[in-house]
């Protein structure tokens, strides 16, 4: 059976600051492209993200999917099944509860998701791709308004 392969990237202009997403999603001879900026952000969200998005877009869930990101945080949170335990807790603490939770429904509608690890700026093709979409969203207005980041900075003030 045939997969669908995966790669994200996030990037933060500052940390926080504009920031952005890239995916690069392939199956057989297709291949699809999605980003996007917004205005006030941190790289560790426009990581999550950008996993949000690719599990979201995917049209046909019943097929395994690898999902490749240079994202420790991501990946551990999800491989070492910290993400559990937060869920235990409510998220009490932790900062991206909102992405986290709208990652739940998106990883439990796809029938099988693996994810890996990939190094950053290791002349992978579509991970450097995932990059520079990633890089051109958070350089390039117009950006969206990430209300989880920004409400949750508010509450710390």
């Amino acid at each position: 059976m045939s997969q669908i392969t995966v790669y994200t990237d996030g990037s933060s202009r500052g940390n926080p600051g504009p920031g952005g997403y890239g995916v690069v999603l392939m199956f057989g001879q297709h291949r699809k492209e999605l980003s996007q900026g917004y205005r006030k952000t941190t790289n560790n969200r426009m990581e999550l993200l950008a996993v949000i998005v690719a599990l979201e877009s995917i049209k046909r869930p019943e097929l395994p999917v690898v999902i490749h990101s240079d994202s420790q945080y991501v990946i551990n949170s999800i491989e070492k099944g910290w993400l559990w335990g937060w869920v235990k807790k409510g998220f009490k603490g932790k900062k991206n509860a909102d992405l986290w939770q709208r990652f739940i429904p998106a990883y439990k509608r796809v029938n099988d998701v693996k994810l890996k690890w990939v190094k950053g700026h290791a002349g992978i093709p579509e991970n450097e791709r995932a990059d520079e979409l990633a890089t051109l969203a958070a350089d390039h207005p117009p950006h969206l308004i990430d209300a989880g980041f920004e409400q949750e900075a508010n509450t710390l003030l």
